[in-house]
C-alpha cells in the first residue's frame, strides 16, 4: 500500500540514523557507537574499578560490603572522569573501539579531540547516578552525554 505522505516531510527525513542530526556518518569510524559495545565497555571499566577497590580494601570482589562498594564506585568515577577528560576514552572504551568526543559548535568538523576534565567529571558523575545514562535521545546520547556535551563514537 502506498503512503500518502509527501516526500521530504516528516520525521524520517530529519532522523535517518543515530548521529545524523549531529553531522556524524551512518557507519564506520566516527559514527555513533552501538549499545553492545557501550555496555561491554561499561562492564570492563566496572570490573577494573572492582579489582582496584579489592586491592585497596583488601577484600575479594565477591565479598562486597559498604567499604568495598564505596571504593569501587569512587574508583569507577575517578577512572571515568580522568581518562575520558584527558584521553577521550576509558580502558573499556579503548578495548571496544570507542571514544568520547565533545560537540563544539562552529568548528569545521564539529568536534574537538579532547573532552576536558570538567566535561569528563560531569559525565562521570551523572553516569555514576545511573538514571541519566538510561534516559537517552535518538542520537543515543544519554542525559550524561547531553549535560557534558559529548557523544560516544566508534574509533
Amino acid at each position: 500500500m502506498a503512503s500518502s505522505a509527501k516526500p521530504g516531510t516528516g520525521p524520517s527525513e530529519e532522523f535517518r540514523f543515530p548521529g545524523n542530526r549531529l553531522g556524524l556518518p551512518e557507519d564506520g569510524p566516527g559514527s555513533v557507537a552501538g549499545w553492545g559495545r557501550r555496555i561491554l565497555a561499561l562492564f570492563v571499566d566496572w570490573l577494573i574499578a572492582g579489582l582496584v577497590a579489592s586491592a585497596v580494601t583488601s577484600k575479594p570482589m565477591w565479598a562486597g560490603g559498604n567499604d568495598y562498594n564505596t571504593a569501587q564506585l569512587v574508583t569507577f568515577f575517578a577512572i571515568t572522569a580522568i581518562l575520558t577528560g584527558l584521553a577521550g576514552a576509558t580502558i573499556g572504551h579503548r578495548l571496544c573501539g570507542l571514544r568520547v568526543m565533545t560537540l563544539r559548535p562552529g568548528a569545521t568538523s564539529g568536534y574537538a579531540a579532547q573532552v576536558g576534565l570538567l566535561s569528563g567529571t560531569i559525565r562521570a558523575l551523572l553516569l555514576c547516578l545511573v538514571i541519566p545514562a538510561v534516559i537517552y535521545d535518538r542520537d543515543r546520547r544519554g542525559l550524561h552525554d547531553r549535560a557534558a556535551n559529548t557523544v560516544v563514537v566508534r574509533r
